[in-house]
């Protein structure tokens, strides 16, 4: 009995660590998503410590913009359609914002940043 206690409350803490962030995009919405401090982003980022990357994925019917800026200045925007599936690189002290015109909805992940060197 007290083995799959402490097995289903393993599977129950891995569901949410690894829970995806899922946005629905307003018409003539910008959301920032990461980069603003603890309590202000809309999805965590566990690796903005360092070098990191965003995976987003368009699940809605219509495009919308991926932008980076740091320190408000804008370093990259990028065009997403929908079905599409992008990467964007996030420095240490990048804000990842998503912009639509139309209505959308978006999943956002991250991972670390793997810079290709092998051991």
């Amino acid at each position: 009995m007290k083995t799959s206690f402490l097995f289903l409350l393993f599977l129950l803490s891995q569901a949410c660590s690894s829970q995806n962030s899922i946005f629905e995009l307003s018409p003539n919405q910008s959301m920032s998503i990461t980069g603003k401090g603890p309590g202000q982003d809309a999805a965590f980022n566990p690796h903005s410590k360092t070098k990191s990357v965003g995976v987003i994925e368009s699940l809605g019917p219509n495009e919308f913009t991926i932008r980076i800026q740091n320190n408000g200045e804008i370093i990259e925007q990028t065009q997403i359609y929908p079905d599409d599936v992008k990467e964007v690189i996030l420095e240490i002290g990048n804000e990842l914002y998503l912009d639509s015109k139309l209505k959308s909805k978006a999943k956002v992940t991250f991972k670390e940043y793997d810079n290709g060197v092998e051991d």
